[in-house]
Formats: structure tokens, sequence, C-alpha cells
């Protein structure tokens, strides 16, 4: 799916889920398509038609190694940058960090992802980010997980299960559930067998740079996410709806 860090949440449903870019999920979702997916956490924040499985993310605190602005020349003279189109929840992420701090470029697609010819201004995020940190690079990174800690010292939210609303999905919420705790349970073993990278690496970015609970500091985080999209005017915004 190109992102390792949903491995954890899908552990044991391999051959009954459907891999996809977080945008191709979220478009799914709302034609109906599918009953839940594991999406960008602005696909339920800027929809009002979702419930959010409670007590599951995609999260870090500080560092968060796969979503990253790559950049050749200082932040402060930034006037556009290049994004993952893949990347819902980053880019307005990276737009309200960038406006807190006074600065409004434009976003533009990501051509490609040729690390040769990569702008002054690159976003990247998933395994493409963690593989331009892991390679030879002449940018700097400013990480956004770590940035986002420091302007609120909260936890931020990448990903969320999105359900649809008005139908029955007890039996789907207690199987996510328990595919989140298998994950959990044999996460030793995730990281000792997938073929990402190495075993140091998935070791440090699974079971510290990303974790998987929804609690009240998720929450908190979420808020003031949502709290900064309305100062800049992203929005409307809408409270999230959780179900246990």
């Amino acid at each position: 799916s190109g992102f390792l860090n949903t491995v954890p949440l899908t552990r044991g449903l391999e051959e009954e889920i459907i891999y996809a870019p977080p945008a191709q999920l979220a478009a799914m979702l709302q034609r109906d398509e599918l009953d839940a997916a594991l999406v960008s956490v602005v696909e339920v924040l800027l929809n009002d038609r979702y419930d959010v499985l409670d007590g599951i993310a995609i999260a870090s605190l500080g560092e968060v190694q796969s979503v990253l602005l790559a950049h050749r020349k200082p932040l402060r003279q930034v006037t556009e940058i290049f994004c993952d189109p893949a990347s819902l929840t980053s880019v307005q992420l990276l737009r309200v960090l960038l406006a807190e701090r006074g600065l409004k470029p434009a976003f533009k697609p990501l051509p490609s992802y040729d690390f040769a010819a990569l702008p002054d201004y690159a976003m990247l995020i998933g395994d493409s980010a963690l593989d331009f940190v892991l390679g030879p690079h002449e940018h700097e990174i400013w990480d956004l997980g770590a940035a986002w800690y420091e302007l609120t010292n909260l936890p931020f939210v990448f990903a969320v299960w999105a359900l649809r609303r008005g139908v029955e999905n007890a039996g789907l919420r207690r199987v996510l559930r328990e595919a989140r705790d298998f994950g959990l349970d044999t996460l030793d073993s995730i990281i000792r067998t997938r073929p990402e990278y190495t075993y140091d690496f998935r070791k440090d970015y699974l079971s510290w740079n990303i974790h998987y609970h929804l609690g009240s500091d998720e929450k908190r985080g979420l808020a003031r996410f949502m709290e900064l999209l309305r100062r800049h005017g992203i929005g409307p915004v809408f409270e999230p709806r959780f179900v246990p």
C-alpha cells in the first residue's frame, strides 16, 4: 500500500482489505463503496458524513519520519511547495504550521518522486518520505510531526477509521479493533519480518515514531488542529463523532 505504518492496524485482514492511496480510499468511501476506510483525518473533519471508530488512530507524538517538508532553501523564503497529491491531511497540517509562522505559499502537485529532480520545497509522505530520509539527499528536512509537537505539545492524528454513518456495523467495528489488538500483540514479529528498510529503523518507526491509540491527548491534538484549520480559513470543519 505504500504505507508501512498501516500494517499493524490491518493484521489478519490482509486478504479482505483494499489497498489504495488515502485520497482514493476517501473517494470510494464518499461513493458508499466501502463501509469503513482508514483515511486521512481531514476527510472526516471536512465532511459531516462519517463516524470515527474510537480508540484507534495513526498518530505521532513528536517526530513522525514519514511526513516531511524537504527544503533546499530556508523555510522563510518559501513561495511554492510541491506536494504528494495523496496527502490530504499532511498538506493541511503543513498549511497551518506555515500560516502560524506568517507564511502562505502556493501548493502544487509534485510531478514525480524523482529525488534527483526534487524542487526546492517538496512535501513527501509515506514510504516515499522514508526512502528520501534514509537515502542521500541535499535538502534539509522539516519533520511535520516534530513541528506540530513544538507548536502544541500534543500528539498529531494523521489517520482514523471512518465508518459509513447509518449502517449497522457493530461486527465490523469489533473486527477492526481485533485487528489492531492482534497487530500490537504481534508488533515485534511485524518489525522483525517486514522487508522494508532495516530492522533498527522499523523498530524505531513502528514502536516509537508512530502510535496507534486515540485517547484523550490525541483528541486534544485533534481539537487544536480543528481550531487552527478554522483560524486559517480552511473548512467548514465538523466535530468528529466517535463510536465505540
